[in-house]
């Protein structure tokens, strides 16, 4: 038994949290020690998304949070 085993996980195409590597990789977020972190995991996704796109966006010189659509190059 491998240690991802023995962890909760988010089923990212289900939105279930489940123990153990009972789904397919490409849906699989974790592993996670309990099930209540596994159940935050959009949260902290989105969460950690957000932060690396603002830390990206301050590197390159960019306006991270008033980035949309117009503004990427549309024309």
């Amino acid at each position: 038994m491998s240690d991802g085993d023995a962890k909760y996980w988010y089923n990212s195409e289900t939105g279930q949290v489940e123990f153990g590597m009972i789904s397919p990789s490409v849906d699989r977020v974790g592993p996670f020690d309990t099930e209540a972190e596994a159940a935050r995991a959009p949260e902290v996704l989105q969460a950690r998304s957000r932060a690396w796109a603002e830390e990206e966006a301050a590197e390159q010189g960019w306006d991270a949070k008033s980035t949309d659509a117009q503004g990427q190059g549309a024309e």
